[in-house]
């Protein structure tokens, strides 16, 4: 958990809460490249709590990614990661490529 951490950008990172003060969900950046062309360009990773989905705290978090400093914002899903393919169609996020074969997903 401390090297994910390390990794994203400590002025986007944003967590929805209950009023019992239960973590709804998360949301987190980390910039793709070093390199200054890419200095406005981030990949996220949000998290919904099984018992808050459906309830557009997912697409709250995955608005506030598009704040200040950012222009392009990206996501890696597995095509298995069903929910969070809905949920970022339904915040009308737009799938402009699928790449095979990049990661491990249960071994696979």
């Amino acid at each position: 958990m401390e090297k994910f951490d390390t990794t994203k950008l400590a002025e986007h990172r944003y967590v929805a809460m209950n009023r019992d003060g239960h973590v709804l969900g998360c949301v987190a950046v980390a910039p793709v490249s070093d390199r200054c062309a890419y200095a406005g360009v981030v990949e996220h990773s949000v998290y919904v709590h099984p018992d808050a989905r459906g309830r557009g705290i997912g697409h709250a978090l995955l608005r506030s990614t598009n704040t200040a400093g950012t222009w392009t914002v990206q996501a890696g899903i597995f095509p298995e990661n069903t929910a969070s393919l809905t949920m970022h169609t339904k915040s009308r996020i737009r799938t402009i490529g699928t790449r095979e074969r990049i990661g491990r997903h249960h071994g696979r």
